[in-house]
């Protein structure tokens, strides 16, 4: 999609009611989560076969809690993507979340929802300092995140060991606020033989409220149309700064959301947690059909790759399986995403 898009009635228009006239099977073919849907059925038809554990239903809350810890993180990231941008300090900004919430708790001897809020408000901000210094400096988001990434994790590792002598905060179970506090970060929910981390739900609203704002609202037509040629969007009138910057916002948001799990789940942070995770927050995104150019992708798709992350996780295991061999598929995953992505989009284009 074009910035032309972004015009009430004119190409968006068009290309709808060219989707509306094509056949079913058309139509499926040129979503882009199309591949991600693809590899899920295939890859819990492998274990549903080769993992007898994967086949007792109370497994599934276990798994689903594996895939909406990617999730979370997965949704915004792929709205990045879509916006034609990157945020590698993702995984590092979960641990500084989780982080700056107990530490300043802890060390001013405050209520634990003053830290979660000021930990919001910390979120944030690193997101939109993302944005503001990549349209500052005029520099690749990549090299922009890249750096924020080395300086959280620093930050992290230095401000944790000086204030408690130890590479994790002291444990907040005790303190005021920490019991309500855990009822809506680290709860869960009990349905028949099935357990749900709260996680579960919140990555589901999360994905809800994306694809309707990225399919349904005006701000979803903007996002495809600075990912896909940001000056002419400009030129039209779209909002490209604003845009990005809280598209980066929204990457600090839930980053936020996962470090607050993080915390009360199990009452303390390891400051050297996070580091890599980005790369699984963005193969995920790719899987679910988002390309590293920009301007195409799908919030649903970067959930189902999660999903694909949480069945493989926990179906190696149940196979009894090495799980080294899980980094390789990594990169197989990410391989053939990115070929289907291209073909699938191309195939779209062309009918």
């Amino acid at each position: 999609m074009t910035a032309a898009a972004t015009e009430p009635g004119t190409a968006e228009a068009a290309r709808d009611d060219r989707v509306a006239g094509r056949p079913l099977a058309a139509r499926l073919l040129s979503r882009p989560e199309i591949g991600s849907l693809v590899g899920a059925i295939v890859i819990f038809a492998l274990f549903m076969v080769v993992a007898v554990p994967f086949r007792n239903v109370a497994n599934i809350g276990t798994i689903l809690y594996g895939a909406s810890a990617i999730g979370i993180m997965a949704v915004p990231v792929a709205l990045l993507m879509i916006g034609g941008e990157f945020d590698l300090s993702a995984g590092v900004a979960v641990t500084t979340s989780g982080l700056s919430a107990s530490l300043i708790a802890w060390n001013f001897g405050l209520n634990v929802w003053v830290g979660v809020v000021l930990a919001l408000g910390l979120s944030v901000a690193v997101g939109a300092f993302n944005g503001w210094l990549l349209f500052k400096t005029g520099l690749p988001s990549f090299l922009v995140t890249l750096g924020t990434f080395f300086v959280l994790q620093g930050v992290n590792l230095g401000v944790t060991r000086l204030l408690t002598g130890n590479v994790a905060t002291a444990d907040i179970s005790d303190m005021d606020g920490f019991t309500s506090a855990q009822k809506v970060f680290g709860s869960e929910i009990v349905l028949g033989p099935v357990t749900l981390k709260v996680t579960v739900l919140y990555w589901i609203v999360l994905t809800v409220i994306a694809a309707h704002i990225l399919l349904r609202r005006q701000a979803g037509n903007w996002i495809f149309a600075v990912g896909g040629d940001a000056p002419a969007a400009r030129a039209i009138g779209v909002p490209v700064r604003a845009t990005k910057i809280g598209l980066f916002m929204a990457v600090g948001f839930c980053a936020w959301l996962s470090g607050m799990h993080l915390l009360f789940q199990f009452n303390t942070v390891q400051s050297g947690e996070g580091v890599g995770k980005e790369f699984i927050f963005i193969i995920a995104a790719v899987i679910g059909g988002c390309l590293l150019t920009g301007g195409y992708g799908s919030v649903v798709g970067a959930s189902i790759g999660a999903l694909i992350f949480g069945m493989t996780q926990l179906g190696i295991n149940y196979a009894g399986w090495n799980p080294d061999w899980f980094k390789a598929f990594l990169g197989v995953m990410l391989l053939l995403a990115t070929i289907v992505n291209v073909y699938v989009k191309r195939k779209a284009d062309l009918r």
